[in-house]
């Protein structure tokens, strides 16, 4: 046997027949024999044959595959969505193939570009955090094919959407360290032009406005990694009225700011209290654990793949819609007790 997958073509010179017959065989054609037919499949069988899926999608301008664009494969939260969304897909009988824009938007340009010219079905997709222009998702339209944003979405495009509750996340989590005596509460946040930044911000504000608290620019950042977070708060900690909490873009960036109270000899929560956003792996291994928001991404990408999935099955259905998964806080040990 040859190396490599095995194609129509090497059955049907291994059989000594056609590969029309071999083809034809695969598929019960009842013009081909009986005896054929047995001997085709059970050495399609033994020798483990698969059908080139993509030639076939070529020749019949359909298939079942979606696309995935995700910016950062290794994210907890992606990770998690990823999981519901192929869960939903297998029970349906469709394929998904993964594309990682690692938050460039070049690279998420040629993701898409690659998914149109691999003819997929549909197309789900988050936003890089550096993209500000949005040509390739209208060559989605142009192309006809259905897509729909979750978690970072583009409000420059119509689409139907599934988005986390970021606004209540924020404003629960940051009330409840308002409750329990913070009045000083930074906010790191994500690159201001994504959409979940906003929305978080607001919730933030708004947390303040609610108890009175006065809104000081100083106090917000951005910063949105581990290394950004830890040199962000080591600054801001060493100013005058410096914060007495921290509401993180991310577990990440909350990791990095418990690192920096560490250095900088503060007691977290008892001088420092940290929430972070996401209830990733890493907010269950710093020391003390991390308070978070759960985000819930295994439901996000469940509801993501089920809207598109009936944007798929019912073309003619052009009424958009937009999903919003609930939150819920997460109280560890960065936070005082109410």
């Amino acid at each position: 046997m040859k190396k490599g997958p095995l194609t129509i073509k090497d059955i049907a010179k291994d059989l000594n027949i056609s590969p029309s017959t071999v083809s034809r065989a695969l598929k019960d054609n009842p013009y081909i024999s009986p005896e054929t037919r047995k001997l085709v499949k059970e050495y399609a069988d033994k020798y483990k044959y698969q059908p080139n899926t993509m030639a076939l999608n070529l020749r019949t301008q359909h298939n079942n595959i979606i696309g995935v664009i995700v910016p950062e494969l290794a994210n907890h939260f992606f990770s998690g969505v990823l999981s519901g969304m192929e869960t939903v897909a297998e029970d349906k009988d469709y394929h998904v193939i993964i594309c990682q824009s690692r938050e460039d938007y070049k690279k998420e340009v040629r993701n898409v570009q690659t998914l149109i010219k691999a003819r997929v079905c549909g197309v789900l997709i988050s936003q890089s955090k550096t993209t500000t222009q949005y040509d390739h998702f209208q060559e989605l339209i142009d192309n006809e094919i259905p897509f729909i944003f979750f978690d970072r979405i583009c409000t420059g495009i119509d689409s139907d959407k599934v988005v986390v509750d970021d606004y209540s996340g924020t404003f629960t989590a940051v009330e409840y360290m308002i409750k329990t005596g913070c009045k000083r509460i930074a906010f790191f946040t994500a690159p201001h032009h994504l959409e979940i930044s906003k929305n978080r911000k607001n919730g933030y504000l708004d947390a303040l406005r609610k108890y009175q608290l006065s809104v000081e620019e100083q106090l917000i950042r951005t910063a949105d990694t581990k290394q950004l977070g830890y040199e962000e708060a080591k600054k801001i900690l060493q100013e005058p009225n410096s914060p007495d909490a921290f509401m993180a873009m991310n577990d990440y960036t909350a990791s990095g700011i418990l690192v920096a109270c560490k250095e900088l000899g503060l007691r977290v929560p008892e001088d420092v209290s940290i929430c972070g956003f996401s209830n990733s792996n890493i907010s269950q291994d710093t020391d003390p654990m991390l308070t978070t928001v759960d985000q819930h991404p295994i439901e996000v990408g469940e509801e993501s793949m089920k809207l598109i999935l009936e944007k798929i099955e019912n073309p003619e259905n052009n009424l958009r819609k937009n999903k919003i998964i609930k939150t819920s806080m997460i109280v560890r040990q960065t936070t005082r007790a109410l």
